[in-house]
């Protein structure tokens, strides 16, 4: 099997309809740049040798990724953020894909794994769950903030809102204070808010579905603070979790480990660093948040809680979340309450 620096490299920049193609003859020494629309890109790498095809990891790539690794290429995709150094002067297609070629040749720039169509479709699921829930947030506080210039002030959170909304419409009626069209309005977003909430009641149901037969997702539901939402998350953004050497370097991919800043020989730790996946990051935080809340009285939770702040122990909590899905997945051991706590007895 040919290894992948031996293959030659092909940098690619991906587009909605004309894609840009920058490829270097060592031997000949040529440069070869090549302008390609969409539905002739298929047929441009079908008929070439096996290469290794540099993209920015951007929308589309790993849809392209999967053509070309089909096709019997290598395929290397590379954070977007670490490009923009490689690009020499002005920014054109061209010189994206020259500076792709360049990025996929230096050995410090980590590749982004390739997602398979059914972790793509996982990622979906939340990305349109996350939609909304924004949009449900949005209604609600609109609503708030409207009924409080009439003298009606509702409590934070949309449960309790919706629990208390329809008895402080009735009272502001029959006091007077809200017209009629008001009332009428009202009622229509609050269809509006239920339909929202319908709609993600549906995907947490396919969610759990898809949770339920998925063998890694089942091992990480074992782990306290991880529910079908954080289970498909992490497997999904995660990819081949066997890439992470170590749970702290899965951590820090996740940018729960602190940043350090230094110079003379002498290092600072400052708060986390908050790269990778902001949205697996932030479902790690809320379930650390629930393990806190139902912590035992005098449990290693409380003891750290007397010692660190809230939310030190929460991204400290959140962090340790992380290692230890890693171990899960990538040992392909089941959870071990005992090493998680292992202070507490449990009952034989």
């Amino acid at each position: 099997m040919q290894s992948t620096s031996a293959l030659p490299v092909i940098g690619m920049d991906i587009a909605k309809n004309v894609f840009q193609i920058h490829v270097v003859d060592v031997e000949a020494g040529e440069i070869g740049r090549h302008k390609l629309k969409r539905e002739r890109v298929t047929a441009f790498f079908a008929n070439r040798q096996k290469s290794l095809v540099a993209m920015e990891a951007c929308g589309g790539a790993h849809h392209w990724a999967r053509i070309l690794q089909a096709l019997g290429h290598e395929v290397k995709l590379l954070p977007a953020k670490h490009m923009r150094p490689f690009v020499l002067r002005d920014k054109t297609d061209a010189r994206d894909a020259q500076g792709i070629w360049v990025a996929a040749q230096q050995l410090q720039i980590k590749a982004v794994p390739v997602k398979s169509e059914q972790q793509q479709a996982c990622l979906a699921l939340h990305r349109m769950r996350a939609q909304l829930m924004k949009m449900r947030i949005m209604q609600t506080n609109a609503l708030r903030g409207l009924l409080y210039e009439f003298g009606i002030v509702l409590p934070e959170g949309h449960r309790i809102l919706l629990d208390r909304i329809q008895g402080e419409l009735g009272k502001a009626q029959e006091r007077g204070r809200l017209p009629a069209v008001v009332v009428l309005s009202v009622q229509e977003q609050l269809k509006r808010i239920e339909g929202l909430q319908a709609d993600i009641d549906q995907l947490d149901k396919r969610l759990a579905s898809l949770a339920k037969h998925n063998q890694q997702m089942q091992a990480l539901l074992a782990i306290p603070g991880i529910g079908p939402l954080t289970a498909t998350a992490v497997v999904s953004a995660a990819t081949d979790i066997t890439s992470f050497e170590s749970g702290r370097q899965f951590a820090a991919w996740l940018g729960l480990t602190p940043r350090q800043t230094g110079t003379g020989g002498k290092t600072r730790q400052l708060g986390i660093s908050k790269r990778g996946d902001a949205y697996v990051r932030t479902m790690l935080m809320h379930g650390a948040r629930a393990v806190i809340a139902r912590s035992r009285h005098g449990g290693w939770i409380e003891r750290l809680l007397q010692r660190r702040p809230y939310n030190v122990v929460v991204a400290a909590l959140a962090n340790k979340l992380a290692r230890t899905a890693w171990a899960v997945l990538a040992k392909g051991k089941a959870f071990d309450p005992l090493q998680w706590n292992p202070t507490e007895i449990t009952p034989a």
